[in-house]
């Protein structure tokens, strides 16, 4: 039996869970006009969203393109990650042959990956000058295809750590021109990404509706995993999942990967000692990787992520009683820490209406560090 919990962004309609409502709002947004900006913490399900949005609007002959802007760190790796998304979503020969025309002033050559058979665009561009031109022809080509396409570009905001200026008034330029084509801009640093669409004094100020992503509803996220486990022919018992879902905290990526080795390592029946036995596995196998990121930290930064581990969650990091219990510090000190450990994401801030609260971003490391 294949393991309905994958490991994959997305799947299938059947195996992605809830999100019903942000769903609705993204695809009612998108269809009648507006861009879309969509922030999550890393791994909450941001990726699986988008791609169930594109099998919504594929159903309504949409085109639908996907980019990960992760690993770009130039305009020119940028205009090439995009060439290869246009590409991979290209249907015909006679399609791409149209678009390496629309760029020939770079000479675009195109292979295929041996292994994944993904395409590889190469750009040869003879002056620097030419990237901005480029950019906007790719932005022009789609616009005269004449048909309705959605654009989603991951991890936007890395376009702040291009070395090219005015990266985001040049986009924002491009993009207001464009009819046909509407964009979801998706980022998982929110300070940036909050800061690039909602800063008057920014390019992109007020020019996307936000959506941000939350954790899964406990009721709804009990049920679907009940179900899959049942659909395969799994009994899990109601304390086993409820305990799946507390010790990884709802967090979306690691609630897959645990529901995921419990269906790999059980019995068709399974009991709370079967789900702890694998989460007390995950972390033996994942010290290794914690130790290594304990030696890029000072002792400070090390002893206060730890003293967050143990709170759970954390809204005053600078209060006095805090900084005590834990001998910390100064709460100068403290607030030098907390940025750092937010800017490497290894501390996840959230905000509601109560304020900001702290919490260790990966989840695994934070139920190891508990018992330090």
């Amino acid at each position: 039996m294949e393991n309905p919990f994958s490991l994959e962004p997305y799947t299938t309609k059947e195996r992605f869970c809830d999100r019903e409502q942000e769903l609705m709002d993204i695809v009612s947004l998108l269809t009648n006009g507006s861009n879309v900006t969509l922030i999550s913490p890393r791994r909450y399900g941001k990726t699986g969203l988008i791609f169930r949005t594109f099998d919504t609007l594929q159903e309504n002959n949409y085109t639908c393109i996907y980019a990960d802007i992760f690993s770009a760190q130039c305009l020119e790796d940028f205009i090439k990650i995009l060439s290869e998304a246009i590409i991979s979503s290209m249907a015909s020969d006679s399609l791409i042959k149209k678009f390496f025309i629309a760029l020939k002033n770079v000479r675009p050559l195109l292979s295929y990956d041996p292994i994944s058979g993904a395409p590889q665009v190469s750009l040869s561009f003879q002056t620097d000058s030419q990237k901005t031109p480029t950019l906007k022809t790719i932005f022009d080509f789609l616009e005269k295809q004449g048909k309705q396409i959605i654009f989603a570009i991951d991890e936007f905001q890395q376009i702040r750590e291009f070395k090219e200026t005015n990266i985001e008034a040049l986009l924002r330029t491009y993009i207001q021109q464009l009819h046909y084509v509407k964009f979801i801009f998706c980022g998982s640093k929110k300070h940036l990404m909050a800061d690039m669409f909602t800063n008057a004094k920014k390019p992109f100020y007020e020019s996307t509706r936000t959506v941000y992503i939350d954790r899964i509803d406990l009721e709804k996220y009990k049920a679907f995993i009940t179900s899959l486990f049942k659909k395969a022919g799994k009994n899990i018992d109601d304390d086993a999942v409820d305990f799946i879902l507390d010790w990884t905290k709802r967090h979306t990526y690691y609630t897959q990967f645990v529901c995921n080795q419990v269906f790999a390592e059980s019995s068709n029946k399974i009991s709370l000692e079967n789900v702890k036995n694998v989460a007390s596995s995950i972390i033996r196998l994942e010290i290794t990787n914690f130790i290594e990121r304990r030696n890029l930290l000072t002792e400070k930064q090390w002893q206060f992520l730890i003293a967050v581990a143990k709170e759970g969650s954390v809204r005053q990091p600078t209060a006095s009683a805090f900084l005590m219990k834990y001998r910390i510090g100064s709460s100068a000190t403290a607030k030098k820490i907390l940025t750092t450990l937010v800017e490497k994401e290894l501390l996840l801030e959230q905000s509601d209406l109560n304020g900001k609260n702290y919490s260790v971003y990966n989840v695994f490391m934070s139920r190891w560090m508990e018992s330090l």
